[in-house]
């Protein structure tokens, strides 16, 4: 798999900066309520620093590669993306595929192309690959097989979450973890209408630049985690304990392989010191959770 993590490739302690951006988004251009010079303007003027407008690349919406570009700012960019579709996943849906970083005239489905070939030219042609809201629609693990040049999978989809509850997707990556593959979990909005599939799910990207080939290369290295609203300041490993700082939390745990997990829980803390020597030859991942039950994950980090 193309996105290994290890203690020394996760995004903390590397200098930069965090940036929030939100990866999958729908805009008139295909399913979604609002243009896309709307779009980015909400998540430009709800503090976001980049968006990935991710409009669904078939045929009945024409193959559009929705163009961004001229809706960045200063302090705003966007990267050009889509969700891919093709046949058949072994439920005989449609597969949903990410691509974040495609070119502009990515070549629209060529006859009788599966949803693996399509992933595959777009991850050749320097595409993130995500495995997108796999509980929605039944993606199976043998499905996910079925992409092995993904770098992660869609772990929280707000829209999937509010509208019908399947839009947790933690479970369906620590199965594919513990069965020996490295990648990566991202949060998303799925955004089509603005009002209740808003901000409810992002990535924070470390980067040294606000720049879409700066912030590709870091979701491409694992170099994010993920955020309903809590923060990770820090994740440091340190021998056979992980340190932890975020914002105030009311529990932050680690859990790995199996049911092996531990947990710091208490009132307004902001500090962990958890072992890990359980984990050894084998991967472990941070949640932090607030008061509110609003959660921060990190990504896998593998200790082999």
């Amino acid at each position: 798999m193309p996105s290994l993590q290890s203690p020394d490739s996760h995004p903390f302690g590397r200098g930069g900066r965090f940036w929030r951006g939100n990866m999958h988004t729908h805009s008139t251009n295909s399913d979604g309520v609002h243009p896309p010079e709307k779009v980015c303007a909400a998540y430009r003027e709800a503090g976001y620093g980049f968006l990935v407008l991710s409009d669904h690349f078939m045929d009945d919406y024409r193959y559009p590669v929705t163009d961004t570009r001229p809706y960045r700012t200063k302090g705003f960019t966007t990267i050009l993306g889509a969700e891919l579709h093709a046949p058949k996943t072994e439920l005989g849906e449609l597969w949903h595929i990410k691509a974040v970083g495609l070119p502009p005239d990515f070549e629209p489905n060529r006859p009788g192309e599966t949803g693996p070939e399509v992933g595959r030219r777009a991850f050749e042609a320097g595409a993130f690959i995500g495995i997108v809201h796999p509980s929605w629609y039944g993606l199976t693990r043998d499905d996910a097989r079925a992409v092995p040049y993904a770098h992660a999978v869609e772990i929280y989809n707000h829209g999937s979450a509010v509208e019908v509850d399947r839009g947790h997707d933690w479970p369906y990556l620590d199965a594919l973890l513990n069965d020996g593959l490295h990648l990566t979990g991202y949060a998303s909005d799925d955004a089509h209408h603005l009002t209740h599939d808003f901000l409810g799910g992002w990535v924070m990207v470390q980067a040294d630049e606000l720049d879409p080939d700066a912030l590709l290369a870091s979701l491409k290295a694992g170099r994010y985690y993920s955020s309903q609203g809590p923060e990770i300041c820090d994740i440091a490993v340190d021998g056979d304990e992980v340190a932890v700082r975020s914002s105030p939390a009311s529990a932050i745990s680690v859990v790995g392989r199996g049911s092996k997990s531990q947990s710091e829980i208490g009132d307004g803390i902001e500090t962990a010191r958890l072992r890990i020597k359980r984990f050894a030859g084998s991967w472990f991942r941070v949640t932090v959770i607030d008061k509110n039950g609003k959660k921060a994950w990190s990504n896998p980090i593998w200790l082999t």
